[in-house]
């Protein structure tokens, strides 16, 4: 399996690259294919040689070649975060080539969500439309007959949210309802320990948030979206192992 791992991480090295493209790009109505990746400095097109996923920034000392403009920290990261995601997505799922691709396309999708609710507050309506028609196509095509535990899952989830959304409304975006009905058409049941933890984490987060500023903390607004990333994450990897000894335990 070594080999393989590998070469899945040299694959998530060099897709992060353009995922990092696209939370830059698809927020602000930009293509994803043209023009060329561009210095955010002077607009200079970026040469082959200074495109190479992480190695590049590191050469170039975190500087555009061009013009010496600092490039964020944020491209190597991404990419080094979506190669390991990819390394524990097949690790963990091998064997079942329906939820590895599942997976795969999960985890792109929460990579580009994360970047762009941390730096923008937005989760872009585009990236979950694209997760989901995948998603739906793989599932159509490997386990069909997942397919109405897994529509149900993401009826429930959403309409969780929504509810929440309704009756906080500055606590919690229509994008974060979104996301949580395709964690549910990602996940099915596993959806349930995923929205779990998601909350417990930021109820965790808001509460050191108020700990440490008291009564101003209510004006510090936090976006979601991360913690619900972070809740399909444990889903996705650990999501069966956990519905199994909740219903081993509780039933």
């Amino acid at each position: 399996m070594t080999p393989a791992l590998l070469v899945v991480f040299v694959w998530g090295l060099a897709f992060g690259s353009f995922l990092t493209v696209v939370a830059h790009r698809v927020p602000r109505g930009e293509s994803v294919v043209t023009p060329r990746s561009r210095c955010p400095g002077c607009g200079t097109g970026i040469a082959a040689y200074d495109n190479v996923p992480v190695f590049s920034w590191v050469l170039l000392r975190g500087r555009s070649r061009c013009c010496d403009s600092r490039i964020s920290a944020r491209y190597p990261l991404t990419e080094i975060a979506l190669a390991l995601l990819y390394v524990l997505t097949v690790a963990v799922l091998w064997g079942d080539w329906t939820e590895v691709a599942l997976g795969i396309v999960f985890v792109s999708a929460l990579v580009v969500v994360t970047v762009t609710d941390l730096e923008r507050r937005i989760i872009p309506n585009k990236v979950l439309l694209v997760a989901s028609a995948a998603g739906l196509a793989i599932v159509a095509i490997g386990d069909p007959a997942s397919l109405p535990e897994r529509l149900a899952a993401a009826a429930g989830a959403g309409g969780l949210l929504f509810a929440a959304a309704l009756a906080y409304p500055k606590g919690m975006g229509l994008g974060d309802v979104k996301l949580a009905a395709v964690m549910g058409l990602f996940l099915g049941r596993n959806v349930a320990p995923a929205l779990l933890v998601a909350l417990l984490a930021g109820s965790l987060v808001g509460l050191a948030i108020i700990a440490r500023h008291g009564a101003a903390a209510r004006k510090r607004a936090i976006p979601f979206g991360p913690f619900l990333v972070l809740g399909s994450l444990v889903g996705l990897l650990a999501g069966d192992q956990l519905v199994d000894w909740y219903l081993q335990t509780f039933s």
